[in-house]
């Protein structure tokens, strides 16, 4: 049974976002902050007050249609919990952006490849979508990215070649991203907070390079996250929502194509790619540990065995096997995303060799906690083995 009450620490905040939105909806307020140059706090505040007002509303929605996450198989949670979370974040951080009255037409495209992969995510959540299907509607929505220009310039673009390769690779990033970030959707707040921690590095950058359509967008995801998170990482409760596929494929999509749209260093093309890589880290290096620890066990051994595998191998999962909850393996996913997110700041005017030694050293911490968290599942197994 699902209760449909809000707890009181959460229903004695509504009033105060109901005020912030209306009072940035009158244009008086709303001038006021752009004239004063503080035009990504608007922004902020918009999408803030108007996740917190909607996730309540969406919670309600998935309630009454029966749009909800039961606990079965590989599923952690107890009960069942209502999806459509990511609606509340999708409206909020489109208001907030459109409310913003400056539109970039390379940010505007990213954002209907954004709404249509979390449609996309609706579908799968409300339902059920084929994994297969999924996924080549987002490598169809990268390729409508790359013909209206986004895309990676990794190699040079004037040579076939090189635009193969980037063409390549781009569909690499943004598919792997998104579907990276639906993994990580496994625990309470987890996804959210990691797409804050991300957004906000992401701003960082931004306004250091000059670049405000990036930083106003990655301003609106910080807000729209941060107004949801109260309902979906309680310590001592359970989540009162979730974010659903629609929410978390939004999230990771939008990260991946500000990544690619933003420009990143002035010093070389190797800063300019690690700086998003360390940003992204967490996921990059989740996804290519899973992947070999498949593959190698043979739990997979074609591609449409992956695409469709289900497991509690993630690392989310693998640190709740060495700490023993539920929000110690969030915390800890969030400080590790955090360090490897201020090393990227520190990159911005940094040689070729401290962009390799960065990467280098976020592949020795993530050694690190592979290490821990094979010992740890190891006592682990030795201990229910020996009660038993």
């Amino acid at each position: 049974m699902v209760s449909h009450k809000q707890p009181s620490s959460l229903r004695i905040l509504y009033p105060v976002a109901v005020i912030i939105f209306v009072l940035l909806m009158i244009p008086f307020f709303r001038s006021l902050l752009i004239d004063k140059g503080v035009r990504w706090l608007y922004i902020f505040l918009l999408s803030l007050s108007l996740s917190y007002l909607l996730t309540p509303v969406m919670r309600l929605i998935a309630l009454r249609f029966n749009i909800l996450d039961h606990p079965h198989g590989h599923k952690i949670h107890e009960n069942a919990t209502p999806l459509l979370g990511g609606a509340a974040i999708v409206i909020a951080f489109t208001v907030s952006f459109i409310a913003n009255m400056i539109v970039e037409r390379g940010i505007a495209i990213l954002l209907c490849g954004g709404v249509l992969v979390a449609f996309l995510g609706f579908l799968d959540d409300w339902k059920g979508v084929p994994a297969s299907l999924k996924l080549l509607v987002q490598v169809f929505v990268v390729l409508g990215l790359v013909y209206h220009g986004i895309m990676l310039d990794l190699f040079p673009v004037r040579t076939t070649w090189g635009f193969w390769l980037n063409l390549i690779f781009t569909i690499i990033w943004i598919v792997g991203i998104t579907n990276a970030m639906n993994f990580f959707d496994g625990m309470d707040g987890l996804a959210t907070g990691l797409s804050a921690i991300m957004a906000t590095f992401i701003g960082i950058v931004a306004f250091q390079t000059n670049q405000p359509f990036m930083g106003w967008m990655a301003i609106a995801i910080l807000g729209s996250c941060l107004g949801f998170f109260p309902f979906n990482f309680r310590i001592r409760n359970p989540a009162l929502i979730f974010l659903g596929d629609a929410g978390s494929t939004f999230l990771g999509f939008m990260l991946a194509g500000l990544a690619i749209q933003g420009y990143w260093s002035d010093s070389s093309r190797v800063v300019s790619f690690a700086n998003p890589v360390l940003i992204f880290w967490v996921l990059i290096f989740d996804m290519i540990y899973i992947t070999v620890e498949r593959v190698l066990s043979g739990k997979v051994r074609t591609v449409k065995e992956w695409i469709d595998y289900v497991g509690t191998d993630h690392l989310h999962h693998r640190l709740r096997a060495l700490l023993g909850n539920k929000w110690k393996p969030v915390v800890t996913i969030f400080l590790f995303s955090t360090i490897l997110g201020l090393s990227s700041i520190a990159l911005r005017n940094a040689r070729m060799i401290d962009a390799v030694l960065l990467v280098v050293q976020a592949s020795l911490i993530s050694i690190v906690f592979s290490v821990l968290e094979y010992v740890g599942r190891r006592n682990k197994h030795s201990l229910e083995k020996n009660s038993s």
